[in-house]
Parts: structure tokens; sequence; C-alpha cells
């Protein structure tokens, strides 16, 4: 799909040096900003979604104590 759009020069021109700095194109700039306003969820919609996740793997070591040295173990 295209688009087209009105926007100032100075902006446009921000704009390509923002993606070139990120070594992308303008278009992939903009693909990825628009991509990521459209999956954008409000905070309590996320929030809930998180709690039910915890809710639905709650996780359970046993009953042995979780030292941070463990979980790190072997991946550093």
């Amino acid at each position: 799909m295209n688009l087209t759009l009105a926007i100032a020069e100075t902006v446009l021109a921000r704009a390509r040096e923002v993606a070139r700095q990120q070594g992308k194109s303008l278009n992939a700039l903009i693909r990825d900003y628009l991509e990521r306003l459209a999956d954008h969820r409000e905070g309590d919609a996320l929030a809930e979604e998180i709690l039910a996740l915890f809710e639905a793997h709650p996780g359970d070591s046993g009953g042995r104590p979780v030292r941070r040295g463990d979980a790190y173990k072997g991946r550093l």
C-alpha cells in the first residue's frame, strides 16, 4: 500500500538523518513506527495480560531457594 504525506522539508530532512543513523530507509523507519503504533496496548490491558500469564504459569522452585548466580550459571 502506498501512503502520501504532506510534511515540512525540515522535518523530512531530520527524519532522513535519523533513518540514516539507524541504518534504515525512511520508508522502513516510518513502517516500523506505524507497526509499533498499531500494536500499542493501553497500560491496563497490558497489565491484565501480564497478570494472566503469571497466573497461567506460576512457576515452582520446589521449595529450593533461587540464587542470582544460579540463574546465570552457564550463560556468562
